[in-house]
Parts: C-alpha cells; sequence; structure tokens
C-alpha cells in the first residue's frame, strides 16, 4: 500500500472559466475552499445577532472581535485600529481556512506559498505605502536605529534594510510551512496504520495501535496549530503597522 502524502496538496481544476492565450482560466479546489472559508466568516459574522444576551454565536464573534482588537491596541496604539478591518480579515481568514484544512478529504488553502505569499504582500505593500504617506522620507528612520555608534551605522543600516525587505518571505514561509509540515505528518502516520492493517493483517491493526496513538495527537496538536499560525500572522502584520505608524525606534 503506497503512502503519498503531497497527494493532498494538489491543485484540481473543477471548471474552466475562460482561456487567456494558452493558459487556461480555471476555477479550482483552492478557489472552492477559499469561498468556503470567507462563506463561513460571513455566516458567522451575520447570524451572530446584537442582543443584549449573547447566544454562543454571537460569544465567538465578539470573543474573536475583542482579540484581534486587543492585538493591535498592545502592538500599535490606538492609532492602529484604524487598520483592523485588515488585521480582522486576515486573522479570520488564515484561521478559518486552516480549521478547515484539517477536516479529512478537505483542502488546506494556506499550505500553498503562493496563497501566504499573496498574503504577506499585501501586508508589506500596505505598510510600505502608509508609512511613506503618513511620515514622508521620516519613515526611513526604521532604517537608522538611534544610539548606534556611526561607525557600524552602515552595516547596522545594511541589515535593517535587508530585514526589512525580507520580511514577506519569513512571514509567508512560516505560515505555509507549518501547515505543509503538519499536513504531511498527519498523512504519514495515518498511512501507517492502514498500511500495517492491510499487509499483517489482525497483527498489524494491533501493531498500528501507537500510529494511531500518534495521529490523534497530531491531529490535536494541529487544530492548536491552525489558530496559533493565524495569530502569529496578525501579531506580526501588527509589529509592521506599528512601524508605519511609528517609524521611530
Amino acid at each position: 500500500m503506497k503512502i503519498d502524502p503531497i497527494h493532498q496538496f494538489n491543485i484540481e481544476p473543477l471548471f474552466t472559466i475562460g482561456h487567456i492565450g494558452n493558459h487556461t482560466i480555471a476555477f479550482t479546489n483552492a478557489s472552492l475552499y477559499m469561498f468556503v472559508a470567507v462563506g463561513l466568516i460571513g455566516a458567522l459574522m451575520l447570524a451572530s445577532g446584537r442582543q443584549l444576551v449573547p447566544g454562543r454565536l454571537q460569544s465567538v464573534a465578539e470573543i474573536t472581535y475583542e482579540f484581534v482588537a486587543s492585538t493591535i491596541r498592545s502592538t500599535a496604539g490606538a492609532e492602529g485600529m484604524k487598520f483592523f478591518p485588515l488585521v480582522f480579515s486576515l486573522f479570520m481568514f488564515i484561521c478559518v481556512s486552516n480549521l478547515v484544512g484539517i477536516i479529512p478529504y478537505t483542502f488546506t488553502v494556506s499550505s500553498h506559498i503562493i496563497v501566504t505569499a499573496a498574503l504577506a504582500l499585501l501586508v508589506f505593500f500596505t505598510v510600505l505605502i502608509y508609512g511613506l504617506y503618513k511620515n514622508g522620507l521620516k519613515f526611513f528612520g526604521i532604517f537608522v536605529p538611534s544610539g548606534v555608534p556611526i561607525y557600524i551605522l552602515p552595516l547596522v543600516m545594511f541589515i535593517e534594510i535587508l530585514s526589512f525587505f525580507l520580511r514577506p518571505v519569513s512571514h509567508s514561509v512560516r505560515l505555509f510551512a507549518n501547515m505543509l509540515a503538519g499536513h504531511i505528518a498527519l498523512k504519514v502516520f495515518a498511512g501507517f496504520v492502514a498500511m500495517l492493517g492491510v499487509s499483517l493483517g489482525a497483527i498489524g491493526w494491533v501493531g498500528g495501535v501507537m500510529p494511531l496513538a500518534l495521529t490523534v495527537a497530531i491531529y490535536a496538536l494541529e487544530i492548536l496549530v491552525a489558530f496559533l499560525q493565524a495569530y502569529v500572522f496578525a501579531i506580526l502584520t501588527c509589529i509592521y503597522l506599528n512601524d508605519a505608524i511609528h517609524p521611530g525606534h
């Protein structure tokens, strides 16, 4: 029995939308699960209501709202709340798509670098454009830390500039790599259980208890990682936005 942990990441076209030159524009499984994530978020927000005594859905919506709002205030200050719609949308989209992707036979949108890179570049250009708009040339002060001796300032400035332009790489790869690695581990350990049962019969099923226990443990860990990676992406977004709002070190 062959274990193929990479097959779950294949992007499959569901139907063709049109053609641009020799390229086919198709609606894929990745597109479908993006719509599913947005639909679930929209349903949560619309169904939560505005009751004085909140129900379950309203409680989830309010807790999520306050969680993201407190994260922004603690990292970017009160002025950072103008970016609440962006941060909240990123957090909810990543969190819901990660949780949906844990369900067997579904698709994990954030396991593809093109998706996480697009989100990271959105944050990067938002920081760059708003920083220049609000602060003008003073925005480049983020590359000149205060209190650095003049003889090592060029080296420090080079490191600061390099790290700034590498932000989209670390921002996107962290989310992509965690979701990819976790799902591969799940598929491998789950495959061991089936492989032992098929090849060794009853003895194999008994021997598969340990891989099964590890699969359950990894599955529980992946639920935590799904939320944690959304939080890490959101808080890094807030930290980067803080540089645009308050460019001084």
